[in-house]
């Protein structure tokens, strides 16, 4: 009985899990298109870029380190 709450919750987690990295990636191509058609970033913007970008790739390899199905049901 107890295994099958830690089931659903690990399952639970992983949903949420991959809906994040999908809002993350969104953000991430985002703020690359105003980099990209900004004449002169701010060093502000380049920052929050390269802290963006850090974030979805850490939550990638997370995913990855669990085995997480990144299709959609």
């Amino acid at each position: 009985m107890l295994f099958k709450k830690k089931g659903k919750i690990r399952r639970d987690e992983n949903i949420r899990l991959v809906e994040q990295i999908e809002i993350q990636k969104q953000l991430l191509m985002h703020q690359k298109e105003l980099v990209e058609k900004s004449v002169d970033p701010s060093e502000e913007v380049i920052l929050k870029l390269k802290v963006t970008e850090a974030k979805y790739l850490f939550m990638l390899k997370e995913a990855r380190a669990r085995r997480t199905n990144m299709e959609k049901s």
